[in-house]
């Protein structure tokens, strides 16, 4: 068995759902797949002393997991006062107005498509809510709109899909971009260095105990990625669906449509930097 300690970021061990920081709360959505991990994490954010909560990220619509994170809310005497998107993918956004219907909340999101209320979100604003500060890092990539969400009293950042807690994620092409994605990535290890974040929320799978051995390790595998499919290309391998089979030949095919996504974005990438 692998020392957790050992892999990249060092993963947590135990149960997803419950307390994670003094201050951050899981409640696991019921929607594991092979992309979704192990399913959905629901965060659920506020000060220990403070009856006022934050959720980010209701997930799917499934009423279940929606009333299980009011009641997780409600068991901890809080009451849920704002709801926050870190995109709007469905996994993460698709719940978020019937949770907006069952909490008299409102939605807050960086595509105004996504919220409800005439509220956006601004890089570097800081969201206040009974006490719990919540700053906006904007990290597009993954898809334009990915934010996260920058705990400064756990050390922490809700990192949605830009993150995971297992594994990498797709820059989903054509609304991701590589070259964003790099940018974010970086902007997320300033945040370790500078800041002294040292605790990644991720939007799936499990937290990060080592937010900069994360981040480092998302750069250092999208560097080996990019260089294997510049010598995919160089040995006659031109079309997404042909460097997908020549180099995510050990990735199950199941993931291959996700991948195929991030070769496009790779590509892009190569192209418009040419390299190939």
């Amino acid at each position: 068995m692998t020392d957790a300690a050992a892999l990249p970021g060092q993963p947590r061990g135990g149960v997803l759902s419950g307390p994670a920081t003094p201050r951050a709360v899981n409640v696991l959505a019921p929607n594991a797949s092979a992309m979704t991990l192990d399913g959905t994490n629901t965060w659920i954010l506020s000060e220990p002393d403070s009856d006022l909560a934050v959720v980010i990220d209701p997930g799917p619509l499934d009423e279940g997991h929606l009333r299980a994170v009011v009641d997780t809310a409600e068991a901890a005497g809080k009451r849920v006062a704002l709801t926050l998107l870190t995109h709007g993918h469905p996994d993460h956004a698709e719940g978020a107005v019937r949770f907006a219907g069952l909490t008299g909340t409102k939605v807050r999101a960086l595509d105004p498509a996504l919220r409800l209320g005439e509220e956006g979100l601004g890089a570097g604003e800081m969201v206040r809510v009974g006490g719990l500060e919540l700053r906006v890092v904007p990290t597009p990539g993954h898809t334009a709109d990915s934010l996260c969400f920058h705990l400064p009293a756990d050390q922490a950042v809700v990192t949605g899909d830009t993150v995971l807690g297992r594994g990498t994620t797709v820059v989903a092409h054509p609304d991701g971009r590589l070259g964003d994605y790099l940018d974010s990535l970086r902007r997320l290890r300033s945040l370790t260095v500078d800041d002294g974040v040292h605790t990644v929320l991720p939007g799936h799978g499990p937290v990060l105990e080592d937010a900069q051995g994360a981040v480092e390790f998302y750069l250092a595998h999208r560097a080996h990625r990019l260089a294997q499919i510049e010598t995919a290309v160089e040995n006659g391998h031109r079309t997404p669906g042909a460097v997908v089979e020549h180099v995510y030949a050990d990735v199950d095919r199941s993931l291959w449509p996700a991948a195929e996504l991030s070769v496009r974005a790779q590509l892009e990438y190569l192209e418009e930097h040419g390299l190939i």
